[in-house]
C-alpha cells in the first residue's frame, strides 16, 4: 500500500488498512510508560503545588528552581490519577464492567499515551544532560551527560540559539504504546495524542512565565540519536524550547550552511539503554514505522515554511460575537476537573457568549511560536473550527464556520444535524442528542503532503492536538466538558460543512456540553 493511500484510508476508510479481526492481547499489553534499567536517577519533589501561579518564575530568574521543574514535568504529563470507573453490559443480569486506569491531566486515546518525555536541561544544582522523565516514579533518569547547545541548534536548522535556554523538551511517539490495540489506525492517535501534550506544555509554560517555541522541522536521525532511540519503535515528534526570558526565534533565518543528520551522528557515541515495557509479543508496526521513516529529515536544506491557505473564508451570512473579559482560566483546577463526558452528556441552553469563549480561546485568538512560518503565528492561518450546535441563545440550529478574522460566525446549512452525525459514529459511546455543540477542526484535504510529503501530515494531526487541547480547556471555563472522537464520518461532516469542493476535511470530532458525573473511585496521586 502507498502512503498516500494509507493516510486517505486513515481519515476515510479505516477498515482498509486495519484487518477484520484484530484480537487486541489485553494479558500482553505494554506499560502507558517506559521504564529505563541501571540508570542514574534523580527524584524530582513529590509536594506538587495546588496551583501554578505561585510557580511563576520572577523576572530575575534565569532558571526554574528544581521544584518548579517537578511542578512543570508533572502538570505536563505526570501521572496523576488512579480511576475505577464502572460501566453496564448488556445482558439480562445487568452486568457491571469495572475497571482501572493510570490517568494523567490530558486526555489520551484509550488512555494508553503513546509519549514520551526526554529534557534536555542546564540547570545550575543539576547536572546538564539528556533526561528522560519517568511518570511513573515523578523523576529523571539521565541518559547521556553534557552540553549539548550546538548539536541542537544545529539539528534544528539555527531556528533557535540553544545558548539562550535553559533546556528543551522532546515529546516522542512510542509506536507499540498503543498500535496493539488500534493498529494501523494508531498512526494517526500518534500524532493527535502529541498535539494534546503539546498543547498542554504550552499551557503549562505560560502558566508559569516560561517562554517557549516549537520545533516541528528537525534532523530526526541525529536528535533520536542523541536520546539514544530505536527508530524502529520510538521516534522523536517535536522540540520545545525553554527560556525564563524572551525567546529569541527566528524561522526565516535559516543556516547558511546545511547540516546533514549523517555529519551530526559522528560526533556522539552510540547509546546502548535497557527500558522495560511489559510486552513480551511486540508485533512490527509495518506502516507506522514506514511513514516515520518517509517523515525523516535528513538535511537542514530540506527544511521549509508552510505555505498559508486561509481555511476561514467561508461565504454566508455572518453573526457577529461577543467579545468580552473573560476571566482568568484556573489551570490547575482544569487538570484536576477535567474528564471526558462520553454518555454523560446531558442537554442544556449555551449562550452565545459561551459559545464566543469557546472559539475564541481554542483557535481565534491563540498565536505561539513554532518553526512553520514567520516565528509568532495565529494556528488559525492553518486550521479552523466549525460547529454543528443545537439551542444556543439567539441562533437557529445549523452547521457554522467560525471566521476567526471578523470574529463571527457563517452558516453554512441550516438545521438539526444531531441524527446525521449520530449515525456517523462507529460507536454508539456518545449521545448526540445530548450535545449542545459538535465541533470540527477543519485542514486541507491533502494534510499538507503537498508542500511537506509525509511530515506534513504529522505537522497538521500535532497542531489539530493543540486546538482540542484549547477548546478542552476553554469548555471547562464555561462549565462543559468535551470528549474528542475519531470514530465518526469524515465525509458526511465534510458534506454538512459543504467544504470538499474547497479541498478541506475535518480532522477529529468533538462534542461539547454540560454533563453529569459518572459513579467512579478517583484517588489523586498528589503530595
Amino acid at each position: 500500500m502507498s502512503l498516500d493511500s494509507f493516510i486517505h484510508h486513515l481519515h476515510f476508510d479505516i477498515e482498509k488498512v486495519n484487518p477484520p479481526d484484530i484480537d487486541v492481547d489485553w494479558e500482553d499489553a505494554p506499560l502507558p510508560y517506559k521504564l529505563y534499567r541501571g540508570l542514574p536517577t534523580l527524584s524530582l519533589p513529590t509536594e506538587i503545588p495546588l496551583t501554578l501561579m505561585k510557580q511563576k518564575l520572577l523576572s530575575d530568574c534565569n532558571e526554574p528552581s528544581f521544584s518548579q521543574l517537578g511542578a512543570i514535568l508533572w502538570y505536563t504529563y505526570g501521572v496523576t490519577q488512579l480511576s475505577q470507573d464502572v460501566m453496564p453490559i448488556a445482558s439480562e443480569e445487568d452486568e457491571v464492567l469495572y475497571f482501572q486506569s493510570k490517568r494523567r491531566f490530558l486526555p489520551s486515546g484509550g488512555a494508553l499515551y503513546p509519549s514520551e518525555l526526554y529534557v534536555y536541561l542546564k540547570l545550575n544544582d543539576l547536572g546538564h544532560g539528556i533526561y528522560h522523565y519517568d511518570a511513573a516514579h515523578h523523576r529523571l533518569v539521565l541518559l547521556r551527560e553534557g552540553n549539548f547547545d550546538s548539536y541542537l541548534t544545529r539539528a534544528v536548522g539555527g531556528n533557535c540559539d540553544l545558548n539562550a535556554c535553559f533546556g528543551a523538551i522532546f515529546i516522542s511517539a512510542f509506536f507499540w504504546k498503543n498500535f496493539f490495540k488500534y493498529h494501523h489506525f494508531s498512526y494517526r492517535l500518534q500524532g493527535l495524542d502529541a498535539g494534546v501534550l503539546l498543547g498542554q506544555l504550552l499551557s503549562v509554560t505560560k502558566e508559569v512565565g516560561i517562554s517557549s517555541g516549537i520545533c516541528f522541522q528537525f534532523l530526526d536521525r541525529a536528535v533520536n540519536h542523541l536520546l539514544g532511540l530505536s527508530e524502529q519503535e520510538e521516534s522523536v515528534y517535536a522540540i520545545v524550547h525553554l527560556s525564563v526570558h524572551d525567546l529569541a526565534w527566528d524561522s526565516l533565518k535559516r543556516q547558511e550552511k546545511a547540516v546533514t543528520a549523517s555529519e551530526l551522528i559522528k560526533e556522539l557515541p552510540q547509546l546502548f539503554h535497557a527500558h522495560y515495557v511489559k510486552s513480551k509479543n511486540r508485533k512490527d508496526p509495518l506502516l507506522p514505522r514506514r511513514m516515520n521513516e518517509a517523515a525523516m529529515l535528513e538535511s537542514t536544506g530540506s527544511f521549509s515554511s508552510v505555505v498559508v491557505t486561509n481555511p476561514s473564508r467561508v461565504n454566508g451570512s455572518r453573526i457577529s460575537l461577543p467579545v468580552e473579559d473573560w476571566p482568568e482560566i484556573n489551570f490547575a483546577q482544569y487538570c484536576r476537573n477535567r474528564l471526558s463526558p462520553e454518555i454523560d452528556f446531558m442537554k442544556g441552553t449555551i449562550q452565545l457568549s459561551q459559545l464566543s469563549r469557546l472559539l475564541h480561546e481554542a483557535i481565534g485568538s491563540f498565536s505561539y511560536r513554532n518553526d512553520l512560518g514567520d516565528g509568532q503565528e495565529m494556528i488559525a492561518k492553518r486550521l479552523a473550527l466549525s460547529v454543528c450546535l443545537h439551542q444556543v441563545e439567539g441562533l437557529v440550529d445549523g452547521a457554522y464556520h467560525f471566521d476567526y478574522q471578523g470574529n463571527s460566525l457563517a452558516l453554512i446549512q441550516h438545521g438539526d444535524h444531531r441524527l446525521k452525525l449520530q449515525l456517523g459514529l462507529s460507536m454508539d459511546n456518545v449521545n448526540l442528542y445530548q450535545v449542545p455543540l459538535c465541533f470540527h477542526v477543519i485542514g486541507d484535504i491533502d494534510h499538507q503532503m503537498s508542500q511537506s510529503g509525509p511530515r506534513g501530515y504529522r505537522i497538521q494531526q500535532m497542531e489539530a492536538g493543540i486546538v482540542v487541547q484549547r477548546l478542552l480547556m476553554s469548555a471547562y471555563s464555561c462549565g462543559m466538558g468535551g470528549h474528542p472522537l475519531l470514530g465518526y464520518d469524515a465525509r458526511l461532516c465534510d458534506e454538512i460543512y459543504q467544504i470538499r469542493s474547497k479541498q478541506k476535511t475535518s480532522l477529529i470530532q468533538i462534542p461539547v456540553g454540560p454533563y453529569r458525573h459518572r459513579p467512579r473511585l478517583q484517588g489523586g496521586l498528589h503530595g
